[in-house]
């Protein structure tokens, strides 16, 4: 497992702040984010094409705006066409 850090949120108090790794063996994005609140996960459940609720093992995950430059610098991490 290759595991590298990409970013934290840059407003973070450096506790338990959004923050974002690749994965560069499965190109996978590891995310840690707020909880979505109740309201929001039944509103992204209403939208779901399968109309069901999220299930066990996943969740909605909140990402600030100000963490897309970061997501952006670890996707072009795992993009070999990009660099």
């Amino acid at each position: 497992m290759d595991i590298r850090f990409a970013g934290i949120d840059p407003d973070t108090d450096e506790d338990g702040c959004p923050t974002v790794w690749v994965d560069t063996e499965t190109a996978d994005l590891l995310i840690q984010g707020y909880d979505a609140d109740k309201r929001t996960e039944s509103t992204c459940d209403a939208l779901s094409p399968a109309r069901v609720p999220v299930p066990p093992g996943e969740a909605i995950v909140r990402i600030p705006k100000r963490m897309i430059p970061i997501i952006r610098k670890a996707c072009d991490e795992l993009d070999p066409g990009v660099r």
